[in-house]
């Protein structure tokens, strides 16, 4: 074969390879953001776009990712203002929730009371605070926070006006500091706090609604005059060891579908994504002080696999 045949042939075979490359490049789409989920709410997670294949089948939608473990969803971002704070018995802290167009938000959907709720726990679950900033005309929240040495998680919790669906964003805080990791607490359903008892009664099924039963005595006494804490007789906060997936839960009614009593049983619906070991915190309020008592709970075949 002479040169002008060779070169002729290698400039055929350039253009099979590109036009190759661009038919593979085009199947898979292009390298660049993902396009941002729209799903929000405490649906517990996102699903892929739906349609269909080639062979007319439905594509497969992704499974539910559990609230709190993204800083990001549906256009609004979780934005400290610091990402390492020292540590205090009242450490300022500050933070915007910003929108799809950049800008921090500024008007919520009241919920239980208030515009936002924010939870503070430290990453081996020890710590936590349930409270609720102040929002600024700037769009900025401020509240002080009791930290300690050690990796934290903070939870924004709230429901924009302009989405209309409740959101949990979840960050990660840094405090300096001599810090060692503390066991997760062995499983228990009775917490003692400041001469009160709670128990708790029912279990968490994987992937199904549970309903769980906390009972609140005082001196083996039942408490039957617990206060109203944000419009409710209490507030319970579940997270899964290890990422600590967030579910809040509110009560719900009494059997037969009466409204929930001022004690002493405070009934709760929630359901654990998956098997595996929770931490479960209960805000009550009696005598104007609102306490929080913690317990560890398994879930599904892991519970088994500790019997």
């Amino acid at each position: 074969m002479n040169t002008p045949l060779k070169l002729a042939g290698f400039a055929l075979g350039l253009v099979a390879v590109f036009a190759a490359a661009v038919g593979v490049g085009t199947a898979v789409g292009p390298v660049g953001p993902a396009a941002e989920s729209s799903a929000g709410g405490h649906d517990m997670g996102t699903e892929a776009a739906g349609g269909h294949d080639e062979a007319g089948g439905h594509e497969a939608t992704a499974p539910a990712l559990p609230a709190g473990l993204t800083v990001s969803e549906s256009g609004y971002t979780l934005d400290l203002g610091e990402r390492s704070l020292p540590a205090g018995a009242a450490t300022p802290v500050s933070f915007r929730v910003l929108g799809p167009d950049g800008d921090p938000v500024t008007q919520y959907d009241v919920d239980h009371e208030v515009d936002l709720h924010l939870i503070a726990v430290r990453r081996d679950l020890t710590g936590f605070q349930h409270v609720h900033p102040e929002l600024g005309a700037d769009g900025v929240w401020r509240t002080a926070l009791a930290l300690d040495p050690g990796a934290w998680r903070l939870f924004a919790d709230f429901t924009p006006s302009a989405l209309g669906e409740d959101l949990t964003l979840g960050a990660d805080l840094a405090v300096p500091g001599d810090f060692a990791p503390a066991p997760l607490p062995a499983e228990s359903l009775t917490a003692e706090v400041d001469g009160f008892t709670v128990v708790l009664t029912g279990e968490l099924d994987p992937g199904r609604e549970s309903e769980l039963t906390l009972s609140v005595s005082r001196d083996g006494r039942p408490v039957t005059d617990l206060q109203p804490y944000l419009g409710a007789y209490g507030h319970l906060v579940v997270l899964r060891d290890g990422d600590l997936a967030y579910l809040h839960a509110h009560p719900v009614d009494e059997p037969g579908g009466a409204a929930p009593t001022p004690g002493p049983h405070v009934r709760f619906a929630t359901t654990a994504p998956s098997a595996g070991d929770y931490r479960l915190f209960l805000d009550f309020k009696h005598d104007g002080v609102v306490r929080t008592a913690a317990f560890t709970v398994p879930a599904g075949a892991h519970e088994e696999n500790h019997g």
